[in-house]
């Protein structure tokens, strides 16, 4: 863990990162930037404090194989988007909200709570207690539902 101060220039690059990775598959980074920005520093400091990106607005376990549905992007993002047009921590946003068209509203918890949630694969690196489960691809970080990885 590192003691350095998380500096702008630290914020920019994850920012700039997130951002790029957003708009390849075609979902965009939140237009309120001050907010935005607030997200990455969280995402930052989590990384700092547990050794992998946690979101920022669900309560990490510190244990990466008991949070890998909650790594950003979670495995939430996707569902949250589609239904609701923004993630649960509205970092990312759907182009209609991007343009104004709408406006991301509140989403509820998909995140079952402790002891109810599924068991999550360590071989695959999926999560069941959904109704398909939700592969991430360890290399590229992709999130896919499907039975199969």
């Amino acid at each position: 863990m590192s003691e350095r101060a998380i500096s702008e220039a630290d914020i920019s690059t994850l920012y700039e990162r997130l951002n790029k990775e957003a708009e390849a598959v075609g979902y965009h980074l939140n237009p309120d930037i001050e907010s935005t920005r607030g997200l990455v520093k969280s995402l930052l400091i989590n990384e700092r404090r547990y050794g992998y990106m946690a979101c920022p607005c669900r309560l990490a376990a510190g244990v990466k194989e008991e949070d890998l549905d909650i790594i950003c992007p979670c495995y939430y993002r996707d569902p949250d988007l589609n239904e609701y047009d923004g993630c649960y921590c509205a970092l990312y946003v759907s182009q209609a909200v991007l343009k104004g068209e709408k406006k991301a509203g509140s989403i509820p918890e998909r995140r079952l709570p402790p002891g109810k949630r599924g068991k999550t694969s360590q071989k695959q690196g999926g999560i069941t207690g959904l109704s398909l489960p939700v592969w991430r691809c360890r290399v590229c970080g992709y999130l896919c539902g499907r039975d199969e990885p």
